[in-house]
């Protein structure tokens, strides 16, 4: 009996998704729980398992649409006597090898039917064009897009490409464009930033922190940390630490804004930024000032790789009370970071650099940091913004501080 494939129950608050790209093709042999489709909402990709071993007969919506919970995706027909547990039967083996078949060879792993369909109507080779999808996945739209934007009914594969003539003379290359639409995770994105430009009033605080003794004690101990815990000692869990630590002495940075109302928070639940294929995603570590070091660390890893394979949930997304983003891990040694609203206040890290500085009286070589705090100052004056800073400061500067909660 065939069964169909429909969209599963979405996130709260979330309306729709666009299904960004069909793993299966119709016919193909499919293992039960194997992903069949992914589908992207404003925060996170969800992805629709096969509910059994079977094939699937028709695909009835194309990649790059948008769909509503409940509708049908694809019509599926398992294979005969299926098992249901997650181990498969010898007679689902027996007959998932009976089915495999039926597959073609040839097809491209990257392109769904309808997009093949596209690209033989045009004469159009899928290197042409540069996929939106996951992991480079080239959608209808992509397709689309490239046709309305290039002249590509002059263009088959294999034309030469412009280049220089050697008599001097310049042949000119031919100029192009490619609209691409945004996926929804960046235009999600994109919609926070405008917002919280024009909600809060933002301003920034600089400073530097000396990192001589961070780096110093995480020498001494790396291997033995890494031994013990099975998790390396980053840099992220310092600053975390000591934010938790400034956050207690300075609570309305740890505070939201709602309506007229200051909404003060006696938990700390950082957003630690992490880049990703699809996008800049915050994902939220509760109750820091509870971990310990290897905790927050294994935890973070965790969290960021879940975040990397696209399989973070909205609940990992949602409720952080005070961001931290490193932008010195590409490179940047300053910057002025954007709220991650509701939140008041977010820590910008930076690149670590050897600077000379002057230590009792004398020049030396010295890893520095340069800090930058964005804070609302509707509810945070500039005062507290300081200090809060200047502490974070005298805990990195002096890491036993932390250990010790003074």
């Amino acid at each position: 009996m065939s069964i169909e494939i429909k969209v599963p129950p979405l996130p709260e608050s979330v309306s729709d998704a666009t299904l960004v790209a069909w793993h299966k093709n119709v016919g193909d042999s499919i293992t039960r729980d194997e992903n069949l489709v992914d589908l992207e909402t404003d925060k996170v990709v969800l992805e629709v398992p096969a509910p059994a071993s079977g094939v699937i007969r028709e695909i009835k919506v194309a990649d790059g649409t948008t769909v509503l919970a409940g509708d049908v995706l694809a019509v599926f027909e398992p294979v005969e006597g299926a098992a249901t547990s997650e181990e498969p039967s010898a007679a689902e083996a027996q007959s998932a090898a009976t089915v495999s078949t039926e597959q073609e060879s040839d097809k491209p792993a990257k392109t769904s039917p309808a997009v093949r369909r596209l690209l033989d109507e045009h004469d159009l080779d899928e290197t042409m064009i540069i996929g939106s999808g996951k992991d480079g996945r080239i959608t209808k739209a992509d397709v689309l897009n490239f046709l309305k934007s290039d002249d590509s009914s002059n263009v088959t594969p294999g034309d030469p490409a412009p280049a220089f003539v050697d008599s001097g003379q310049v042949i000119a290359l031919e100029r192009s464009e490619q609209r691409v639409p945004m996926t929804r995770l960046r235009a999600r994105i994109a919609e926070r930033l405008v917002e919280a430009q024009h909600t809060a009033a933002m301003l920034t605080t600089f400073n530097e922190v000396d990192l001589t003794e961070v780096m110093a004690l995480r020498k001494r101990y790396r291997d033995s940390f890494e031994e013990k815990h099975g998790v390396r000692l980053g840099f992220m869990s310092f600053f975390a630490k000591a934010s938790v630590e400034a956050l207690k002495l300075y609570p309305v940075l740890n505070a939201s804004v709602e309506g007229t109302d200051i909404v003060y928070h006696n938990y700390y639940d950082i957003g630690v930024a992490v880049s990703t294929d699809r996008g800049l995603m915050v994902p939220v570590l509760r109750d820091v000032d509870q971990m310990s070091f290897a905790q927050f660390e294994s935890e973070l890893g965790a969290i960021a790789k879940k975040a990397q394979d696209g399989a973070i949930g909205m609940e990992d997304l949602t409720g952080g009370t005070f961001t931290i983003t490193n932008g010195g891990i590409f490179g940047s040694m300053l910057s002025t970071p954007i709220l991650n609203q509701p939140q008041s206040a977010i820590l910008g890290m930076h690149s670590i650099q050897q600077r000379p500085m002057v230590v009792d009286g004398e020049i030396v070589a010295r890893p520095m940091m340069y800090l930058a705090m964005t804070y609302d100052h509707r509810i945070i004056d500039g005062k507290e913004a300081v200090q809060f800073l200047v502490t974070v400061k005298e805990q990195l500067e002096d890491p036993s501080r932390l250990m010790l909660q003074v």
